[in-house]
């Protein structure tokens, strides 16, 4: 049996089948290598699983984080279901190990829907900035230098 690969070459059955195989080996290899990297895996991570950031699971908790310290509060409003939460939340876990003199705290707007009306949240991720109780400024978005920005200049 043969099959015609163009109007110019015949190649028979086997031929095909082997050099199909072939290049999907490679192929798959190649992309093997790129979907199991730690950093493709860390990226994607679980917003749970980040252990420098607080999470708050009512209001009470949430009030007493912004009005009982002076520091710089960072505060991450996400989603379960989002992926962009998703994808920073590593770089947030970097920053709370970074920058030792700010708290991260973070909320799950679906668990608390209460602290998320009453800041104003309409998309995730948002992140709010606090400082002595008062709320100074947000980041709505994934926008790395933008929060990284706004940690350095309200510390």
């Amino acid at each position: 049996m043969y099959l015609v690969a163009n109007s110019r070459q015949k190649m028979s059955l086997a031929s095909f089948i082997a050099t199909s195989t072939r290049t999907a080996r490679i192929a798959s290899s190649v992309s093997a290598r790129r979907t199991f990297t730690s950093t493709s895996l860390n990226r994607f991570r679980s917003s749970l699983v980040t252990m420098g950031v607080k999470q708050l699971k009512n209001k009470s908790e949430f009030d007493q984080a912004i009005s009982g310290t002076d520091k710089l509060v960072v505060v991450d409003a996400f989603a379960e279901w989002c992926g962009p939460c998703k994808a920073i939340a590593p770089k947030v876990h970097s920053w709370s190990e970074e920058y030792t003199d700010v708290e991260f705290v973070k909320f799950d707007v679906d668990e608390s829907p209460d602290v998320a009306q009453e800041l104003g949240v309409r998309a995730m991720p948002t992140f709010l900035f606090f400082k002595n109780g008062q709320k100074i400024t947000e980041v709505v978005g994934v926008n790395p230098p933008a929060l990284e920005a706004a940690i350095k200049n309200n510390k």
